[in-house]
């Protein structure tokens, strides 16, 4: 039988049951497999992908929908790949305008590397921002941090989900009720009994990422990440919006050095919901 042609080839939901064949194709591309990551994408999202009828996958990505269920409000667009003997044959294009078709009239955001990105201007997507990976072993110095910071209890839940909507501008419940399991730690910043911040430190190969990282202003985003340092011995990564140019320094300051930068795009909105003066950092790039 001769095999079918890529195009002919349909395209599906993932479910949990794909991890592995997630993975694979992170691996297949050069990046880390990161099981742990694909596990909540997977979760809180929805995989699309295409089978290869040798095996494994052709293509794959994930949607993760904000705002209420069925009427999305927000989708973030992550972890698009292809698989490298499949790659510059049109296959990623066709995945990301069945994925632009499903979400119908809702706004798009993804990070875009430099390779991806031309795909995605022809798609009508445009570049809004800047954020910038860094990566390190945190060093202790400097002054204290002013900021009073805690570990999260089952009883802030409702709280940081109200804050975060007002700065993320949608709902995440689904994804802010994952973070205790997802994570290793979950902290936030306090100030006269009153929340001002939170972040968490989820691990992903020999890191522990800090995201999401909501916080008042910069001192507090200092002393949310400081206190997540204070309790791993991983380096740790995240991923800055360039605008908060002070805490980038101070990160690097502190140990982290840069590792790349991603273009923030956008299709059907000119900018990202809510007040990016207090957000530092996404869960995940793959997820916003």
């Amino acid at each position: 039988m001769s095999t079918p042609s890529l195009a002919a080839l349909p395209i599906r939901r993932l479910t949990h049951r794909d991890l592995l064949a997630c993975a694979d194709l992170s691996e297949d591309r050069g990046w880390p497999r990161e099981e742990h990551k694909w596990g909540l994408l997977l979760a809180a999202g929805t995989g699309y992908g295409i089978d290869d009828p040798e095996g494994g996958l052709v293509t794959a990505c994930v949607v993760t929908e904000y705002g209420p269920q069925y009427r999305p409000e927000l989708g973030s667009i992550g972890m698009v790949l292809v698989a490298e003997r499949h790659a510059r044959q049109g296959v990623g294009r066709r995945l990301m305008h069945h994925v632009v078709s499903e979400m119908g009239a809702a706004p798009l955001t993804l990070y875009a590397t430099p390779n991806g990105r031309p795909l995605y201007e022809e798609l009508g997507f445009k570049v809004i921002g800047h954020s910038e990976m860094v990566r390190g072993h945190f060093t202790a110095g400097g002054p204290s941090p002013t900021v009073a910071t805690r570990a999260a209890t089952a009883e802030d839940l409702a709280t940081l989900v109200r804050l975060d909507e007002e700065v993320f501008g949608v709902d995440r419940t689904h994804v802010l009720t994952r973070l205790p399991a997802f994570a290793d730690q979950v902290r936030v910043a306090e100030e006269n009994g009153k929340i001002t911040g939170y972040a968490a430190a989820w691990p992903n190969m020999d890191t522990h990422v800090v995201g999401p990282l909501i916080a008042r202003d910069t001192e507090t985003a200092k002393a949310l990440v400081a206190s997540l340092a204070a309790h791993t011995d991983r380096p740790l990564r995240t991923d800055v919006d360039v605008r908060h140019e002070e805490l980038l320094a101070w990160l690097k300051e502190r140990g982290l050095a840069s590792v790349m930068l991603n273009a923030m795009m956008a299709y059907g909105i000119p900018d990202l919901p809510g007040d990016w003066t207090r957000r530092f950092a996404p869960v995940t790039v793959a997820a916003g």
